[in-house]
């Protein structure tokens, strides 16, 4: 079968790791890098083996050979970045955070869903088959009934200019909070009843660090952490009342150790052998395109719409407004 065509949209870090990952992939190839500046984008198409360079995202996305555009721009671009691919009948890849709000994301599903034009969300951790297999041992019975989840994220990026400034969607919620809000949704679901939470605000009037806790409507509880500030374990534990499962990183698991109540090891699990992790999302995304569909089944739109709204009432509740922000998504 003929590979997948996968445009890129931002020529930085995250863009490098996307295109050494489609350079190993069966399916998909590394076809085009677009920057505003063509100098960047032709060294990036030298350096990591891509076939074409744009100096600009438009002529991207008007290559009638692209099948697929992955967007690496900041937070506050996505939405422009997305539609524009959108408006030209571009199925869409978008990193995480998906938009800077949810009003953004609720035109952008609109108008996937209104003109038929694939679009997901980048929150690779959402498509790692790893990530099924821990919230399959969490209903499996293994640990009995689940009552508690904790998961910590951290890194010290506090100084990041993407972190910093309000006006590229920074802060510690949209960039690594996002991960503990999917982690305990993937394990614990959506029928939450109440959410409270602090943060550090920076200068510059975006969070820094992030305390959230999600109670739900049957009991459980969900204690979320994310900084920017510092690095942490970047663990993840789903605890019950017949054992509880420790993940070792919640933004790429590879590891969960089952204990039984005494603390002693009872099994760990090992992910499956990946190119980067990012592999699975593409992978998600063309297997979606080929059956007919505008959203991947595992990080359906709704799911996606729903983070952010959850991600907008944080904001509003700590006072971080980015100046793209509309809070009626």
């Amino acid at each position: 079968m003929e590979k997948y065509k996968i445009g890129i949209i931002g020529a930085g870090h995250i863009a490098i790791k996307m295109a050494n990952t489609l350079n190993a992939m069966q399916d998909a190839e590394a076809y085009g890098i677009a920057a505003r500046d063509i100098a960047k984008a032709e060294a990036f198409a030298a350096a990591h083996n891509v076939a074409k360079a744009y100096g600009s995202y438009e002529a991207l996305a008007d290559d009638p050979d692209v099948d697929l555009i992955y967007i690496a721009t900041p937070h506050s671009l996505h939405y422009a970045h997305a539609r524009m691919c959108l408006e030209r009948g571009k199925a869409v890849l978008c990193e995480k955070a998906f938009t800077a709000n949810a009003a953004e994301a609720a035109e952008l599903i609109r108008l996937s869903e209104q003109r038929g034009v694939f679009l997901a969300e980048a929150i690779w951790t959402r498509y790692m088959p790893f990530s099924r297999t821990i919230a399959e041992i969490v209903g499996s019975g293994a640990i009995g009934t689940p009552n508690m989840l904790t998961a910590h994220l951290g890194y010290p990026v506090g100084t990041v200019p993407r972190i910093l400034r309000p006006e590229l969607g920074g802060g510690a919620l949209l960039d690594l909070g996002v991960y503990t809000l999917n982690f305990a949704s993937m394990c614990f679901g959506a029928d939450i009843a109440r959410i409270d939470s602090a943060c550090t605000m920076s200068d510059t009037g975006v969070d820094l660090q992030d305390s959230i806790t999600l109670r739900y409507n049957d009991g459980r509880m969900a204690i979320l952490q994310a900084t920017a500030l510092c690095a942490n374990d970047r663990h993840g534990a789903i605890s019950g009342d017949r054992g509880y499962i420790v993940v070792d990183n919640i933004n790429n698991p590879l590891h969960a150790t089952l204990y039984a109540p005494d603390h002693t090891v009872v099994r760990t699990y090992d992910a499956p052998a990946q190119i980067t992790g990012f592999e699975y999302q593409v992978q998600a995304c063309i297997d979606a395109i080929r059956d007919g569909r505008v959203e991947p089944p595992c990080m359906p739109h709704a799911e996606s719409l729903r983070i952010m709204r959850i991600m907008d009432g944080l904001r509003r509740e700590w006072g971080v407004v980015f100046p793209n922000d509309d809070f009626r998504g």
